[in-house]
């Protein structure tokens, strides 16, 4: 059954307005809303009668931290909760401050259910404290009128009533004893107070009361304390002591005990939830950076200790959630937090930073080669296999090494403990560590960082110690991207066409479109230096929708144009791996398709191998439904990646390309042309047809043309380099042969 709720939106969006309620009823509550998004509706809308206030942090007119102080000027005790997108730590924590219940990422809004009733229920607790607060001082009063009403109300308070001598020897204590603690009136009457104090509180208990006894006009807040259960816990209360010795009706000191136990643990957990990681229990960032500034503090007092702050990224992680579900991702961050723990002493730290990273805090080692000897021992713990869902899963990670004292060694060609220098990736024979004299926190993360990107870009499961040219290669790498925006916006991309021949008639069959983009300072950028940077961003995306549109428009221009060349004319683009993932792609494709006019049969799509197998089972059908819109599908690279047999004949690829590096060794290597004729071969039994990528010589096209079974077509320099549009246009209209 729904429970009704109240709820106030501080939102500007529509959208996210649906999805919070949405997220509200699927949590069991039947949300009465309104939605505001400027100051004077927000006070307009304020009512003691609401349940609950989510807010977005920023909104065009003001924000959350002012929402939270007109709340608290109206003394109103409304849950208030922060529903936002990317936000700072130092903005949780501020917000926090001002008296707001909680915080979700807009992302994460499966959390909002319980967070709202957490919420609620600490506003119930609030409520039931208030009550409490306003019954003890009823009591009170009552106490001072007659014996009688003072003994029908404490002993059907909701809280324990205590009156003892001026001894502290229990004389009486509320029936309510039983309930909360356990104990039975009658084991409490007529024993000292303190026996069931915890040790370390009974100073405290003694002092209040001494306080008491020597001030009987007021009454004396006694603070936090603990109280054992008869199960053994240890109970929070908070009291208030009165002397009432002199009062005949009394004649002692009565103590009203409230329990706070429930509300410490809320408070407890708050505090751990703003400190912890709720998927790994590990520290988060911001634990993560206050130990490290700690560890700073204390390495200006000791100059000579050295500590290493370690940045892990599992690599392709993200493929694993993907392929085998989120659930197995956690699964996967879990036990992966489980192994770098057994690497580690007690006295370093483990953080999750967030996704799939992770950072150490190596409290105290002798040189680099100690930090380096825990990189190697992690890489060694993660080769292991994870068992996960009854399924083998294996994950490597890239790991940043930054050190904090300032000290200029050269390395020598072998790292600490192993014979091969092969997974130590490092820009020059130098490491530079940072001064702990000089640097924030901030600034040992980020220099781990960086070294944790430069050590993945060397191939991934390795790693790298900061060298300060990593610094400047990384802020280069970030103007790359911010370059790559504004190239997309401003259409800096152009379009060359490499032509792929026939090698049984030697003439032009089709062109491989290929994205040159053109630097307004730069000029010419190298596809190898910005694709990856495309990749890792996701750029890739929207350059390769303007690579699909324009390569299908430009056929289309030829066939219109030039009919009597372009007849059986066509055209390839190649799909990166993370284009072949996003969703819409289908939907892409077939857009472009009807806007061009282009007819489905000459795209041919170039997808890598190892891209498909990725998610076998997904990409097969994603494949299908390309090639049921016929539309040709091409394997790029073939023979460098790890295709099965058994997956290549269930997938319906029309051509297979042969890697440049088997070309290129044809008529030098008789392993690449063996390796050649047995892909040909299988192609030929398979009904699919080759394309020998990289024909750079006479005697290449030669020996690709005497294969005993058919090589069908040729790609490479030989014929030509690629070209702009005008260009191709001379190659096919002129009917070269080769």
């Amino acid at each position: 059954m729904s429970v009704p709720l109240k709820v106030l939106l501080l939102e500007d969006s529509p959208t996210d307005t649906e999805l919070t309620l949405h997220e509200l009823r699927w949590a069991g509550f039947k949300p009465e809303w309104q939605r505001v998004d400027t100051e004077a509706d927000y006070l307009a809308q304020l009512h003691p009668d609401l349940d609950l206030i989510l807010a977005d942090y920023t909104l065009p007119q003001f924000d959350a931290l002012r929402a939270l102080e007109l709340l608290r000027s109206r003394n109103l005790d409304i849950p208030f909760i922060v529903v936002t997108g990317t936000v700072s730590e130092e903005v949780v924590v501020e917000c926090m401050k001002h008296g707001a219940a909680d915080y979700l990422l807009k992302d994460r809004l499966v959390r909002l259910g319980a967070a709202v009733s957490q919420a609620l229920q600490a506003k119930q607790m609030r409520d039931h404290k208030r009550q409490t607060e306003a019954e003890k001082t009823r009591l009170i009063a009552s106490l001072q009128e007659s014996e009688q009403r003072f003994r029908a109300l404490i002993e059907n308070a909701t809280d324990i009533i205590l009156i003892v001598d001026e001894n502290g020897v229990s004389q009486y204590v509320s029936p309510s004893v039983e309930r909360i603690l356990g104990y039975s009136p009658a084991r409490v009457v007529g024993k000292s107070a303190v026996k069931f104090v915890h040790p370390e509180d009974i100073t405290l208990v003694n002092q209040t009361f001494e306080r008491a006894m020597e001030n009987p006009s007021v009454s004396h807040r006694l603070p936090e304390y603990h109280v054992r259960h008869t199960n053994g816990s240890w109970c929070v209360f908070e009291a208030v002591t009165t002397n009432l010795l002199d009062d005949p009706a009394v004649a002692g000191i009565v103590v009203n005990c409230h329990n706070i136990t429930h509300a410490k643990l809320a408070e407890e957990q708050l505090r751990y939830h703003a400190f912890y990681d709720s998927l790994c229990g590990l520290p988060n960032r911001k634990l993560f950076l206050d130990r490290l500034a700690s560890r700073i503090e204390r390495g200006k007092e000791h100059p000579e200790s050295l500590f290493a702050v370690l940045f892990l990224d599992l690599d392709r992680f993200q493929m694993v959630k993907y392929s085998m579900g989120h659930l197995v991702g956690d699964q996967l961050l879990i036990a992966t937090a489980g192994k770098l723990s057994s690497c580690l002493s007690a006295s370093d730290t483990l953080a999750r930073m967030g996704r799939d990273e992770f950072a150490i805090l190596l409290e105290d080692i002798h040189d680099v080669g100690d930090a380096i000897r825990i990189a190697q021992q992690i890489h060694r713990k993660l080769g292991e296999a994870f068992k996960l869902n009854g399924r083998e899963v294996f994950t490597t990670t890239s790991i940043g090494i930054a050190l904090s004292k300032t000290e200029i060694k050269t390395l020598t060609s072998e790292t600490p403990g192993s014979s091969s220098a092969s997974s130590f990736s490092l820009l020059n024979p130098h490491y530079c560590i940072l001064s702990a004299d000089d640097d924030q926190p901030q600034d040992l993360l980020r220099a781990a960082d960086t070294a944790m990107y430069y050590a993945k870009v060397q191939g991934r499961a390795g790693y790298a110690v900061f060298d300060p040219v990593m610094h400047t290669r990384a802020v280069d790498r970030l103007q790359l991207e911010t370059d790559l925006r504004r190239a997309i916006a401003t259409h800096e991309f152009q379009l060359y066409y490499q032509p792929i021949v026939a090698l049984s008639t030697g003439k032009i069959s089709g062109f491989e479109a290929l994205v040159r983009w053109f630097h307004p300072t730069r000029g010419m950028v190298s596809p190898s230096e910005f694709i990856p940077v495309a990749e890792d961003t996701g750029l890739i995306v929207p350059i390769g929708a303007l690579v699909l549109q324009e390569a299908c428009r430009q056929l289309r221009v030829w066939q219109l144009k030039y009919p009597d060349f372009t007849d059986d004319l066509t055209i390839s683009v190649n799909l990166s791996s993370v284009q072949f993932r996003q969703p819409g792609l289908i939907e892409q494709i077939d857009e472009i398709l009807q806007e061009t006019g282009l007819d489905p049969s000459f795209l041919k799509l170039e997808i890598t191998e190892s891209t498909i197998m990725e998610n076998a089972d997904s990409a097969k059908a994603l494949l299908e439904q390309l090639k049921a819109r016929n539309i040709l599908l091409c394997i790029d690279d073939f023979g460098t990646g790890y295709s099965s047999l058994s997956y290549l004949h269930r997938w319906p690829i029309d051509t297979l390309k042969i890697d440049r590096s088997f070309v290129n060794g044809i008529g030098i290597e008789a392993h690449s042309r063996e390796i050649i004729w047995t892909i040909v071969t299988l192609a030929g039994n398979l009904g699919m047809e080759v394309v020998a990528e990289g024909v750079e010589t006479e005697q290449q096209l030669t020996q690709l043309r005497l294969l005993k079974r058919e090589c069908h077509y040729g790609q490479g320099y030989l014929f030509s380099r690629p070209v702009d549009s005008e260009a191709a246009v001379k190659l096919f209209a002129s009917e070269l042969r080769w």
